[in-house]
């Protein structure tokens, strides 16, 4: 296994800045976000679509600075109606392009959310009751997402992609185990995870059982932790619409490795990992509100270390 981590994480650093304290704290593998929720404050996309020189020179960056390019990230909702979807797709696949011609071959994203059929809005689903809500459901599964990520698979296969790395979070209509196989075995095996536990954590399931069910179809993982305010959580369960810079008064907030779940909790993790056939890179995703980026990267790493096995 290698040490990665998503580039957002020292978002604050200019892109050479942030591949010398990135190396610096023992990163071995950038994962660089290239649009949609990200700002991308370390990769111009249309600049390194348009020019050899610009590509070069990034690739040349990142090699030099003894970091490998692990994958690139467009999450976003390109699935939602209007032209913020459209906005969104168009960003997805020139990523997409992008990772062909710098031969990466793995890109991180989100499934995206559709509305309901006239919706201006997306609407996530995850109850079972009315029954107008199960019928919304049968729609954006055979209407939208089926027939959006066979197209886009075919695209990604023919710029030479080989995995699609979908993170398993709330809002997205893949969120779980269960809708990330039943997507995989809809549009095929470039389809897996980009395995984030504290997603898992939040919305109260298992993240060791969620890898034991995705044996083989685990392509990326992030490394990021939650933890669970009991006081808050108790007596107003864990769906939480309070911003971030409410914490203490959410029902759980992401944290730093080992602030939420220990040293213990992590070490199974990968042992489950490895179970499940993942030995590449484990990706560190800084959010955590009351620690500094390089602090909790620094942290993260130390825990990893500890944990992880190479080989």
């Amino acid at each position: 296994m290698k040490i990665g981590m998503v580039t957002d994480s020292l978002g604050g650093l200019s892109f050479d800045d942030m591949l010398a304290t990135a190396a610096r704290l023992g990163v071995e593998a950038v994962e660089i976000p290239c649009g949609n929720w990200s700002s991308a404050p370390h990769a111009r996309l249309d600049e390194l679509l348009s020019g050899a020189e610009a590509r070069n020179k990034f690739v040349a960056a990142i090699r030099d600075a003894g970091l490998e390019l692990c994958a690139l990230n467009c999450s976003g909702n390109q699935l939602a109606p209007g032209d913020y979807g459209r906005r969104h797709d168009a960003v997805v696949r020139k990523t997409i392009e992008l990772a062909g011609m710098l031969g990466v071959t793995r890109v991180v994203m989100m499934s995206g959310c559709p509305g309901g059929p006239g919706d201006a809005n997306p609407n996530w689903i995850t109850t079972a009751w009315p029954p107008e809500v199960t019928r919304t459901l049968d729609w954006q599964w055979s209407d939208v997402v089926i027939p959006y990520w066979k197209d886009l698979v075919a695209f990604a296969r023919g710029k030479g992609i080989r995995q699609i790395c979908l993170e398993l979070h709330g809002g997205q209509v893949v969120y779980n185990a269960a809708t990330l196989l039943r997507l995989r075995e809809e549009v095929g095996e470039t389809i897996g995870a980009n395995f984030d536990p504290s997603h898992i954590m939040w919305m109260g399931g298992d993240p060791l059982a969620a890898v034991r069910a995705l044996r083989g179809a685990i392509y990326h993982v992030h490394a990021k932790d939650t933890r669970i305010v009991g006081p808050n959580a108790g007596p107003n369960t864990v769906l939480e619409t309070k911003t971030s810079d409410r914490w203490r008064e959410r029902a759980w907030n992401y944290v730093t490795l080992g602030y939420g779940h220990g040293e213990s909790w992590w070490r199974e993790f990968v042992i489950e990992l490895r179970a499940a056939g993942y030995d590449d890179v484990l990706s560190i995703e800084h959010e955590d509100v009351l620690m500094s980026p390089e602090e909790g990267v620094r942290k993260s790493v130390a825990l990893l270390e500890t944990v992880m096995t190479r080989g």
